[in-house]
């Protein structure tokens, strides 16, 4: 189960990872601990607690907007967190022995393997 250490510092190290990018250099400020805040309607110094794993991952709707800010996927975020979002509650629901079997079986699954097989999921490539 992930910690609001691993939560906090994945959000940091992201946030932090975007301010310095020299992709978009007029939109570092944005990336800034206060500009991020601002932009999620939170005090900037409950974002750093929430980097630094002082306090809990923020609530779900904060999660939302703050992957939507970093450019992150919602249920990485959520995960993270030690949260299931209520879409994928829906697609494990559906088939739950189905999926706690493949997630028990990817395991110790190399990355590189699964992202293999995603793709070949996607891709309809049995």
């Amino acid at each position: 189960m992930a910690t609001a250490m691993e939560f906090g510092a994945y959000i940091r190290e992201r946030r932090e990872a975007l301010l310095t990018s020299r992709t978009s250099p007029s939109r570092a400020p944005a990336y800034s601990l206060r500009g991020v805040a601002r932009h999620l309607e939170i005090e900037a110094s409950y974002l750093s607690k929430v980097e630094r794993g002082v306090v809990s991952p923020p609530s779900d709707q904060t999660i939302r907007r703050l992957a939507e800010v970093l450019g992150e996927d919602v249920d990485t975020l959520m995960l993270l967190a030690g949260r299931v979002s209520p879409e994928l509650q829906e697609i494990v629901g559906a088939r739950p022995r189905v999926f706690a079997e493949l997630i028990r079986e990817l395991r110790d699954t190399p990355d590189n393997a699964i992202l293999r097989l995603v793709r070949e999921v996607r891709d309809g490539q049995w």
